[in-house]
């Protein structure tokens, strides 16, 4: 049996890899790019959102989520629920319909769609016939009305999607029932709305573009009533009843129309798009609409007004809306809307409105938190958070359909957000839901040019309408410099370190009470006063003087500026020794913040490293060198694909003979060899990398270790970094003790340095103890998290650069084992974590991987400390440059990455740990008498316009708004 097996195949391995090891993409976090559309059903008080690539996310209750996803990369013009039914109607921008439904499978619901559906006209028709324009799902659930550009309507069965002829309404058939003089009968153009009637469903109304609104009765195929416009009708949006009274209609040209016709706007206004007349129980009606401001003063606003009685607020929105609605009574016998919140969907953001508490706050989402609401520049992410650390914010949430049936997370986790505006965001990480639990700006410390009470927003008391600016997006940075780069939190201690684009590097600690106080500032010359270099980019920033008030939490203990003020491109943070390392593109430093004292710095820059000091936004010199070399890479591989070898060559036999062969003995690259040979496609040659490239100097990575550096009978403290010219230093560090710490200073002597022939850019450093167990984090053995560091047995050091890993003895320092990535894969490792991943079959048994990202966007998993590649996944599109650099892997097997600027994509790699939606919607019971839901209105998001029908039936009421038309008209 053994000859049968392939070499180096363990069954038993094979199975505990099963157990260990499992990919999957488990949840979307954050707010959907470009979204396109807005559904709400009250029914089952959930709420979808569409977005222009065909996505459709269904939200209830925090943790109950359902994804759906377009076969079509066509935008969602408009998402309906089917009332009463957990069934939901979409239409696209190429003018199909999608029947989707809520099913049970192995215990929980999923989204799934069953029908597609394209409305066909006759033969050699224009596309205008069957271009949809409304949608109605009826209350009986058997059918749709679709209202067409060509002013039609047709009856569609449902789930069939059969088109039922005989029903078809046609404009013709509309304008028999309408006066002659109507503008000498002309067409009715397109359909902008379709509204059930709220009694009697055998009758609908229908809104043309012309301004004609005509109530259908389907028993005997005529006009009841009709209302002749002198105002264009608002397209997309649509407008509401109350339950007790009153018409409410928006139009294109600066009205607004209700049972009070003198309440219309005194100014030229914007056309109102969609408004809403709600009935409330002290008889004051809430009027809200979307647009209807001041064409003058407010043009370019995004808003929508709210008004009850003598309140009016005009909520201004950072981004265009995209569509809201009111979420009102859910019982379908009120006599009364009673509305509790307008939830609007705004391009950037959900934004939902308190209606109930005095002053109408915002309340905060416990999902579609907007991540983007600053340019997110970094992230980091903190595993099993100690209580003491975590504050929970929860605030009540109207939208509450489903309900969440996953296991509570079995840890508390969190993922810190740096931004461009120069704050870091803590998001609650644990679940399915990203809770945004805390915000810290790091503003406060520096002088920057924007004057906190410079506002373009500000509207003085007595100017009309009041208005209020709503929503926390802000693209915009008052100073580029201020952006967050590296993070670096330790969560035992509270100490937190923060590096910015401007060579800043805050040191905060965790403070319960608000403080006044002086922030220390330490500058560390990494050029230590060399001639011959200049700083050429931006200039460091200013920073305040006197004593400056900090709010309770994590507050500045002292700020160390690097000279020249450049990007900081690597943070470590050791909160037992009270020592923090950063680098930059020209060196490294090690500053004791107990002491508040710079140890020491250590310049990287290489004589022809010029371009490290020209700045992130001088890189003219370096993009012609990427392209100069890239050029150059394209013509060696086509002058290597022409050249065949003689004869069938085994390729694991052409590998063996690189990996022996392309070094010569002082580390040369030789391309004679390489090119008389034929490579894969998917495999790319190392090639060793010039001492005279540029940003040589760049420091990757820093490392604290208690290890053996200088002999293995004594363990010190020391700090390691590598650089991306394929160098590693390593340096002893001596640390006081606790009683003497105060006194005594923290004194650091380098001592190795460890050259990579292939000289990539140095990724990672680790330290393995006698167990080749990682070494744990500074203060968890303290805190009995992890067992003690076994120092008995040889340490060894891993070294990650881009294209191979290597492991090394220590203290000799001397070559073991090592991988080729990139000679065997023909990638690059981007990302590396080690990851605790744990059987599912067993509790007894878990270990600690590499989980490695790779510029092709692929994780792999290769084991320590033998360096066996154990699964390789596809996870993100190699052309996702952006997804691939925000990639954070957690210390359990989970992975986060940027799929749009708002939107964070959940994978795992371990079978154990698993955070994803598990949710179901139990349907409630629906009585046969109540087939008419008086709220079907609200199914209706897509609708332009809705009318009260009890106006309908009072013809005197109408003359008088048809005469105050008249009147305004002349």
């Amino acid at each position: 049996m053994r000859r049968f097996l392939r070499p180096g195949h363990d069954p038993v391995r094979e199975r505990l890899k099963r157990e260990l090891f499992q990919f999957n993409k488990t949840v979307e976090h954050g707010f959907p790019h470009q979204p396109s559309a807005l559904g709400y059903s009250p029914f089952l008080h959930l709420m979808a959102i569409g977005t222009r690539s065909g996505a459709i996310k269904l939200y209830g209750a925090p943790g109950v989520e359902f994804m759906g996803l377009h076969e079509e990369n066509n935008t969602v013009m408009q998402i309906l629920f089917i009332p009463d039914k957990c069934q939901l109607v979409t239409l696209l921008d190429d003018n199909s319909l999608h029947l989707w439904s809520l099913k049970q499978h192995s215990g929980a619901c999923e989204l799934r769609e069953d029908h597609r559906f394209t409305l066909k006209g006759p033969p050699g028709s224009p596309p205008s016939v069957t271009q949809i324009t409304a949608v109605l799902p009826h209350s009986s659930r058997e059918v749709l009305y679709l209202g067409t550009e060509s002013g039609n309507i047709f009856v569609v069965e449902l789930p069939s999607f059969r088109v039922l002829e005989d029903r078809t309404i046609t404009s013709e058939a509309v304008l028999q029932w309408i006066p002659e003089d109507y503008c000498n009968r002309r067409s009715c153009e397109l359909v902008e709305a379709l509204q059930e009637h709220p009694k009697n469903p055998d009758q609908i109304l229908i809104g043309y573009s012309r301004g004609l609104i005509v109530l259908w009765d389907w028993q005997n195929n005529k006009v009841t009533h009709h209302f002749l416009g002198s105002q264009v009708l608002n397209q997309s949006k649509g407008s509401s009843y109350g339950r007790k009274s009153s018409l409410l209609s928006g139009h294109s040209e600066d009205k607004w129309l209700q049972e009070e016709p003198d309440k219309a706007c005194p100014f030229p206004c914007k056309a109102i798009s969609k408004i809403y007349w709600q009935t409330t129980r002290n008889g004051l009606p809430y009027i809200i609409f979307q647009g209807g401001m001041p064409r003058a003063s407010y043009g370019d606003r995004h808003s929508i007004s709210v008004i009850h009685g003598s309140q009016q607020t005009a909520f201004d929105f950072t981004s265009r809306v995209i569509d809201f609605f009111i979420i009102f009574s859910s019982e379908p016998t009120a006599e009364f809307d009673d509305p509790s919140a307008m939830v609007v969907l705004a391009e950037e953001e959900l934004i939902v409105i308190d209606l109930k508490s005095a002053g109408w706050p915002a309340v905060h989402p416990p999902y579609l938190a907007s991540l983007h609401c600053s340019a997110i520049t970094c992230s980091h992410h903190v595993s099993n958070v100690p209580l003491k650390l975590w504050e929970r914010i929860v605030s009540p949430w109207p939208i509450d359909g489903g309900t969440n049936i996953a296991p509570d997370p079995p840890q508390r986790d969190l993922l810190l957000t740096g931004h461009e505006d120069g704050t870091v965001r803590f998001w609650d990480a644990s679940g399915v839901c990203l809770h945004l639990l805390y915000k810290l700006s790091t503003v406060r410390v520096f002088l920057t040019d924007a004057d906190p009470n410079d506002n373009m927003n500000t509207v003085g008391e007595d100017e009309w309408p009041p208005l209020r600016k709503v929503g926390t997006f802000d693209p915009y940075s008052d100073d580029p410099r201020l952006g967050i780069q590296k993070i670096y939190l330790c969560k035992y201690s509270g100490y937190l370190a923060v590096a910015g684009t401007a060579g800043q590097v805050l040191v905060m600690e965790l403070n319960d009470e608000d403080a006044e106080h002086v922030v220390d500032h330490v500058e560390a010359d990494l050029l230590q006063d060399q001639e011959g270099y200049r700083w050429k980019g931006h200039e460091k920033l200013k920073t305040r003087d006197g004593p400056v008030q900090f709010e309770a939490g994590f507050q500045p203990l002292v700020l160390v500026q690097c000279q020249p003020p450049a990007v900081v491109t690597s943070l470590a943070l050791h909160s037992e020794w009270k020592l923090v390392a950063f680098g930059t593109s020209h060196g490294f430093g090690l500053f004791d913040h107990q002491q508040k004292r710079l140890v020491f710095v250590k310049c990287t820059l290489h004589p022809s490293d010029q371009l490290a000091l020209e700045g992130p936004l001088s890189r003219v010199k370096s993009l012609k060198k990427s392209l100069r070399q890239s050029f150059r890479r394209i013509r060696r591989s086509r002058v290597s694909s022409r050249k065949r070898r003689g004869g069938g060559g085994n390729t694991s036999e052409v590998r063996e003979y690189i990996y022996d062969h392309c070094y010569k003995a002082n580390g040369k690259f030789d391309q004679d060899i390489l090119q008389e040979m034929e490579l894969a496609p998917v495999q790319r040659k190392i090639e060793a990398r010039s001492a005279e490239d540029s940003f040589t100097g760049f420091v990757r990575t820093l490392y604290f270790a208690d290890t053996f550096l200088r002999d293995s009978s004594r363990h010190c403290p020391s700090l390691w970094a590598g650089t991306n010219g394929g160098t590693v230093f390593a340096f002893c560090l001596h640390v006081p003790p606790a009683e003497r710490r105060m006194d005594e200073p923290v004194r650091a002597e380098q001592a190795k340095e460890i050259q990579l022939m292939h000289r990539a850019p140095v990724v990672s450093i680790l330290v393995l103890d006698g167990h080749n167990i990682p070494l744990p984090e500074p203060l968890e053995v303290a805190h009995d998290l992890s067992k003690s560091p076994d120092m008995q047995g040889s340490h060894q050091l891993l070294v990650v650069s881009e294209e191979q890993f290597k492991v090394f003895t220590l203290p000799k320092v001397s070559s073991k084992l090592k991988l080729k990535l990139t000679a065997l894969e023909g990638c690059r490792v981007r990302k590396v974590m080690v990851a605790n991943f744990g059987s599912c079959k067993t509790d007894d048994y878990s270990e600690n991987d590499l989980a490695v990202l790779t510029n092709l966007g692929d994780v792999q998993i290769i084991s320590l400390p033998f360096l066996k590649l154990q699964i390789r996944y596809p996870c993100i599109r190699k052309e996702d440059v952006s997804g691939i650099a925000s990639c954070v892997f957690t210390k359990y097997g989970q992975g986060f990455y940027l799929i749009s600027p708002s939107e964070f994509e959940r994978f795992s790699l371990s079978t154990k740990w698993l955070v994803e939606p598990r949710c179901v919607v139990d349907v409630p019971e629906v009585s046969s008498n109540n087939h008419m839901h008086s709220r079907s209105i609200m199914e209706n998001i897509a609708a332009v316009l809705a009318y009260c029908f009890n106006f309908l039936q009072f013809p005197e009421v109408l003359k008088e708004i048809q005469s105050t038309l008249e009147g305004g008209r002349g």
